[in-house]
């Protein structure tokens, strides 16, 4: 799975700490997603969407190989 959590921290001016902070997990979380390394729970992802105020589709998509 792919998501767009570093385009989306740009346009909110957010670090990676910085989201970190607000949805609660640690910078190396937020680093490992958007390397595709880590792949959120359905409530992290959730609590990110709201914070960006867009769907959890506009953040994360599936590739064909998914």
């Amino acid at each position: 799975m792919k998501n767009n959590i570093k385009v989306q921290r740009a346009i909110y001016n957010m670090t990676q700490a910085d989201l970190a902070d607000k949805i609660g997990v640690s910078r190396q979380t937020i680093n490992a997603m958007e390397k595709n390394k880590y792949v959120p729970s359905t409530v992290l992802s959730l609590k990110i969407a709201r914070l960006f105020k867009i769907s959890v589709e506009e953040i994360f998509f599936l590739e064909d190989e998914d």
